[in-house]
């Protein structure tokens, strides 16, 4: 019986002049970004725990009924919409 021909497989190797690392020149973010995107959040927190203590004494807020739960998740959404920017 004759015997088949190998075929020899190359080695695949990547061009390491396409590799070449790009430099990034970002530092991190000032604290007045951080105090921002706190500050969101913790309104937002703020918002729905004034809401649930008080609301029956503030007559715009109490007016608002379920939108205040809107204004609160909202302030508190803007705020983790920031930490992807956060370094």
């Amino acid at each position: 019986m004759p015997k088949s021909k190998v075929r020899k497989k190359t080695d695949y190797t990547i061009n390491p002049a396409n590799r070449t690392p790009v430099k990034v020149k970002v530092g991190p973010s000032s604290t007045l970004y951080v105090s921002v995107m706190l500050g969101f959040m913790l309104l937002g927190l703020a918002w729905l725990i004034v809401y649930y203590l008080a609301a029956d004494q503030i007559t715009w807020m109490n007016d608002l009924g379920a939108y205040n739960f809107l204004i609160g998740f909202g302030f508190m959404v803007v705020g983790l919409i920031m930490t992807m920017r956060w370094r």
